[in-house]
């Protein structure tokens, strides 16, 4: 069993477990870039209270954080405790020996200053110090330009590949084709 590390990330940042008290930030987020969160958070209904389904979130991840299944981290500037976005390692795979999926969402005014990168190689690197192989998928919308490049980015610096073909996801009763890139961690430790 392995607790959710609060992690620290270069240029002033810190991934700090997630919890209840996070709800408020992340609603305030939400409300400055609705079409966003929506497209990072596919797992919310347009249709249904958007705070009762953060909160609902908010205390399965807390629930779960000494089970080593999922961590999820709130990604906060130390200069002034500000909110960022949300980052994590989940349970929602497309892969049979797949450990997680790689998450995140950034508020609009933090983006294009690398900071999933940063905040990804954190994870990354805490991964690796646990001497134990990983395996990690990022799925991306095909159209999702900026996440393309990052999980690209993300792959070259950690020795990753993208998956030729697009697998389907459910979203919303459809399914959404969605391009998958794999990760492994500590390949030649225990796989």
């Amino acid at each position: 069993m392995t607790l959710t590390p609060e992690l620290v990330v270069e240029g002033g940042l810190t991934l700090r477990p997630v919890d209840k008290l996070v709800l408020k930030p992340i609603l305030n987020a939400f409300n400055e870039d609705p079409d966003s969160a929506f497209s990072a958070l596919p797992w919310l209904d347009k249709n249904k209270e958007i705070r009762q389904q953060i909160r609902d979130m908010l205390f399965d991840v807390e629930s779960q954080a000494n089970s080593d299944e999922i961590h999820f981290w709130s990604i906060l500037d130390n200069s002034n405790n500000d909110f960022i976005g949300l980052i994590g390692l989940g349970d929602e795979l497309q892969l049979l020996h797949s450990n997680y999926n790689l998450g995140y969402w950034v508020r609009t005014k933090y983006r294009r200053q690398r900071i999933t990168i940063r905040c990804v190689n954190s994870i990354l690197e805490w991964l690796s110090s646990r001497e134990e192989f990983f395996r990690i998928e990022i799925t991306v919308h095909p159209h999702n330009e900026a996440g393309l490049a990052t999980a690209a980015s993300v792959c070259q610096q950690w020795d990753g590949e993208s998956v030729e073909e697009f697998i389907g996801i459910e979203i919303g009763n459809r399914t959404v084709p969605h391009r998958l890139h794999i990760i492994d961690i500590n390949r030649g430790g225990d796989s």
